[in-house]
């Protein structure tokens, strides 16, 4: 899918991945969500202060990749 960053992300609900950190304001983790109107297309984002305002954007395709791709090089079972 070609585009997905024209997508608005106002009003997407996001999840939340957390870990590795002492918790708190400066807890490491990861936004996510579906972009709203575009078909299997997401958005992540970081809440650290350092990283706030950006984000990466890809299709479903790409994250499945991704993640498997992840768990096989860490050695991780599905």
């Amino acid at each position: 899918m070609s585009g997905i960053y024209s997508f608005p992300v106002a009003g997407a609900t996001f999840g939340k991945f957390c870990g590795g950190n002492l918790g708190g304001e400066h807890e490491s983790c990861v936004e996510f969500a579906e972009i709203p109107g575009a078909a299997a297309a997401y958005v992540l984002q970081d809440t650290k202060s350092e990283g706030q305002g950006r984000e990466l954007r890809f299709t479903g395709a790409e994250l499945d990749q991704f993640a498997l791709g992840w768990a096989r090089q860490r050695g991780l079972a599905l």
